[in-house]
């Protein structure tokens, strides 16, 4: 028998690359079990980023989560595994480094035993005080390459990584081939490069299986000296997920290591309360695309676990880049069209950016920069004309350094603008902020709980700990909920949009007879924000505007008109979501 190879489930992973939410507290604590009973997986990604943004927005606590999801599976010998973003930790922005310490001494208090650090910059110098941290707790730390292929991402450029990665004391390297282009053969030379320098080095792969190389790099790297790779299991694997664990136990025998055998009356278990937890309301919420494999995503670099959220952007500004190309009697472009030209500008923009990696949060901002692009050429602006705060942030080197220069449009751009570029270290531009939330929960009567562990999820996700905190979240995911399955049966009964729109309104008005309308001065397209991404649906439920205060935008054929809150109050009820078409005085939302 050949070398052992280990396997880990990502099951937090299988969820996100799929669709919006996670597993409640108490489906986890019902497959943990039964995941166990499978008797071929050494670790089980159980955590990281997004799971607990996720807990928060439908009103759950998720130290809870991770606390009782972790016990069975490490009671049972199950190394449990999370993900965090470095200096962005579980957040799509930089998080100061008190609050990053903080959560490595609550992640092992909570049973988390290895962290996977990751940048997408590749900037080392951000896993610095991940590798430390994770140390000092007694956690093992996994540093982590986003992989991508690139003329500037070679073996050479990987190894000056992996170098300061030992250095600064990590237990193992990650492979993270989030967007499951690295090629092969590349690959294997690169694990075949670390464990010759480093023996003593546990070598972790992870492969997204979007454009179809993923069963390819497994083989490839475990022939290289890899030790454990990433797998899922029906009915969440392949598509923009992972490679089945069936699949890739029976390739890594036949090529002759030794791994786990696999309980297959416990993996149907498995796989039909995962199709259950689907069922009860987490299918309401994945996008039916991200089980199909595409070669598209070889040529832009995208990770597959965006698809879902790049093709509610393409369908929120098509009609608004439509319209736009109406106006100048252009053709219009249909969805298909639309993907293939974002595809085509996101490799445009790449290089000319400093070729990121193209993993969160990084891989958000250079679609969106492709998209707004795409709209701008509609508008007859020049590109780069839409840039947000959070890409020039990424342009200028307050992330970290780009691994690539940039090109002289972008430096001319900056220049005018009046940007200065930053080289120093990423963290010394967040001071820490422990002392600010210890004094907001103390005022508040909020105990910082066992652990500090919410003290840590309050600095952490600020905002979506105030309203699960507030009861604000779990009313905005009832709502969501309710939303989504109104959506699925306007399917079975193929109403129209109108009989749908109209219903809504029917039902808006019943729940809230008191409540102030706000409707559409002109008729157009609802864009929530001038921007996509998060940040482009509605804005949660609560917000506070001031009388006359700007809600969202109507997209016209001639620009953007604002729309206007008639009073002083808070957002209580959607109506129209971002990209939904409306007419002069239809419904657009309430406040009261």
């Amino acid at each position: 028998m050949g070398r052992k190879i280990k396997f880990c489930l990502v099951y937090r992973d299988m969820w996100q690359s799929s669709g919006k939410y996670q597993p409640r507290v108490d489906q986890l604590k019902e497959i943990a079990p039964v995941i166990v009973k499978m008797g071929c997986f050494d670790r089980v990604e159980t955590n990281g980023g997004a799971f607990e943004q996720v807990n928060l927005l439908y009103g759950e606590n998720p130290n809870r989560a991770v606390r009782e999801w972790t016990k069975p599976l490490r009671e049972a010998g199950i190394q449990t595994q999370m993900l965090e973003r470095a200096l962005n930790g579980l957040r799509m922005y930089p998080v100061p480094a008190d609050v990053r310490r903080l959560m490595f001494k609550v992640k092992k208090a909570q049973g988390v035993d290895v962290v996977r650090s990751f940048c997408g910059l590749n900037d080392y110098r951000n896993l610095e005080l991940s590798i430390k941290y994770a140390n000092e707790f007694g956690l093992i730390s996994q540093a982590a390459l986003s992989i991508t292929h690139s003329p500037v991402h070679t073996i050479e450029h990987y190894m000056e990584i992996v170098d300061k990665y030992v250095e600064y004391g990590a237990k193992e390297i990650g492979l993270k081939d989030m967007a499951g282009i690295g090629r092969p053969a590349t690959l294997g030379k690169l694990v075949k490069c670390i464990k010759e320098k480093y023996p003593q080095i546990v070598i972790q792969y992870h492969g997204h299986t979007g454009p179809g190389l993923s069963m390819a790099s497994v083989l490839e790297v475990c022939k290289a000296g890899a030790d454990i790779v990433d797998v899922a299991m029906e009915p969440l694997s392949w598509g923009m997920v992972h490679p089945d664990v069936i699949a890739v136990q029976a390739m890594l025998r036949d090529a002759g290591f030794e791994v786990k055998d696999i309980d297959m009356n416990a993996y149907m278990e498995a796989r039909a309360l995962t199709q259950k937890f689907m069922d009860d309301f987490l299918g309401y919420f994945i996008e039916p695309k991200n089980k199909i494999c595409t070669s598209l995503l070889l040529g832009c670099g995208l990770p597959g676990g965006m698809m879902g959220s790049m093709m509610a952007d393409l369908k929120g500004l098509k009609d608004a880049i439509n319209m736009a190309l109406r106006q100048k009697g252009k053709p219009e472009l249909t969805e298909d069209e639309l993907l293939v030209k974002l595809f085509n500008e996101v490799q445009y923009v790449w290089p000319r950016v400093g070729t990121p990696g193209l993993v969160t949060p990084f891989s958000q901002y250079v679609k969106n920069i492709a998209l707004m692009n795409i709209l701008a050429e509609a508008q007859g602006k020049p590109r780069y004309s839409n840039m947000d705060q959070n890409m020039w942030d990424m342009i200028l080197g307050r992330c970290g350094r780009l691994p690539g220069p940039l090109a002289p449009e972008i430096l001319e751009l900056a220049k005018e603008k009046g940007f200065e570029f930053f080289d120093g270290v990423p963290q010394d531009n967040y001071p820490d902020e422990l002392p600010k939330y210890r004094a907001m929960m103390e005022e508040r009567g909020w105990d910082v709980g066992e652990d500090e562990e919410e003290l840590f999820e309050l600095a952490m996700h600020e905002r979506q700990y105030i309203d699960y905190k507030e009861g604000r979240a779990k009313k905005n995911f009832e709502k969501a909920l309710a939303d989504a399955k109104k959506k699925a049966l306007q399917k079975q009964q193929v109403l129209s949009p109108e009989q749908y729109k109209q219903a809504l309104v029917e039902a808006a008005l019943k729940r809230m007879p008191e409540a102030v309308r706000v409707e559409a001065p002109v008729s157009g397209q609802v864009i929530w924000e001038l921007s996509v991404g998060e940040s482009s649906m509605a804005k949660p439920l609560g917000t506070e505007f001031p009388e006359n205060g700007i809600l969202c935008f109507i997209q016209t054929y001639y620009g953007q008109e604002e729309v206007r809150v008639p009073v002083a109050g808070k957002l209580v009820e959607v109506v129209a979501q971002q990209g939904d078409k409306v007419q002069k005085g239809d419904l657009i939302a309430f406040v009261k």
